[in-house]
């Protein structure tokens, strides 16, 4: 395994970024249902339509700015929020073909999380596209929300589980918003109830049939650890650290940062911006905080080696996965 610099400058990680490479954004110009692109108009079944910003999907503008914000490695995902994993077979295929082709393609600093068909399932499917030197495997917090759904999908968890791959909850899509609701409401309403569902269903479902995979929730699973008093008044039951599950902290700054802090630790972060639509925090709250959540906890969650010569940690993470 390749080994790196413990410098937290030089091996700075960002978990969570999305960006549509050059095959995904012709992919979904092809289409003429959601989710698609006319012009850079993206259309969405659920959410209003939102006019993208070409250069927040340049790809070298892109690795300029993570080399800006100090970065080593960059870790991009097609957003489960598009709903591409849950269209027919075919369709799905069509456009996830396309980010995989694009994503692997993607320069240093950048590596990318897999994702993979939900409405016809195949674990060989996903271990053929992990072994292209993808990370681990984004999935939508919608289908993580029940028995049900943890039943549905177990296979690709113990896949992930069986090669040492973590997973990344992120949420779905929106199937819809109320009438007369601005166009911030799904990503500050129906993301946040989504993330706060799925870290419970984990929980309840997900650690016991996968004690040993290692999961990361988006946005601080829409701070559903704040939640714990209310936990044990009505289900008796306290707020418990595990180890192998962490929190990104997109869209997040000091304040709920802290509060999630004095319920599970600081072992628990790790460096998400959601780039491009929200810029990077850092939290006030100290260095050795910063380091944690920008370099060892990353690097514990995507199971990096601690180093001390300064190689590519993007190379690195793509090679973890053969």
């Amino acid at each position: 395994m390749n080994r790196f610099s413990n410098d937290p400058e030089a091996a700075a990680v960002d978990v969570h970024q999305h960006l549509m490479p050059p095959p995904l954004i012709a992919a979904l110009r092809r289409r003429d249902q959601p989710p698609c692109l006319r012009g850079w108009r993206l259309e969405l079944a659920g959410e209003p339509p939102y006019q993208v910003d070409p250069p927040d999907h340049d790809v070298d503008r892109r690795a300029e700015q993570a080399t800006t914000d100090g970065l080593q490695l960059a870790l991009v995902s097609l957003s489960s929020a598009l709903g591409v994993e849950l269209l027919p077979p075919a369709e799905a295929r069509a456009l996830l073909d396309a980010y995989h082709e694009g994503a692997v393609s993607l320069p240093c600093p950048f590596a990318a999380w897999a994702a993979t068909c939900m409405s016809d399932i195949h674990p060989m499917t996903l271990e053929q596209t992990l072994e292209h030197g993808f990370v681990g495997l984004q999935l939508p917090a919608t289908e993580l929300l029940d028995e049900d759904g943890y039943d549905r999908i177990g296979s690709l968890l113990a896949l992930l589980e069986d090669r040492g791959r973590p997973l990344l909850i992120h949420p779905g899509p929106v199937a819809s918003v109320p009438r007369g609701a601005p166009a911030w409401w799904p990503s500050v309403v129906s993301y946040v109830q989504q993330m706060h569902a799925a870290w419970f269903a984990f929980r309840v479902h997900g650690r016991a049939r996968h004690p040993k995979l290692r999961v990361c929730f988006a946005m601080l699973a829409g701070l559903a650890p704040l939640h714990g008093e209310r936990l044990a008044a009505r289900a008796g039951e306290r707020s418990a650290v595990d180890e192998d599950v962490y929190l990104d902290i997109s869209s997040y700054g000091t304040r709920a940062v802290d509060a999630t802090a004095r319920v599970l630790g600081v072992d628990v972060f790790v460096n998400g911006s959601d780039r491009p639509y929200a810029d990077p925090t850092a939290p006030d709250l100290g260095a050795a905080a910063l380091l944690a959540l920008r370099h060892a906890n990353p690097f514990r969650l995507l199971d990096l080696e601690e180093v001390t010569d300064g190689l590519d940690v993007a190379a690195a993470a793509q090679s973890r996965a053969f």
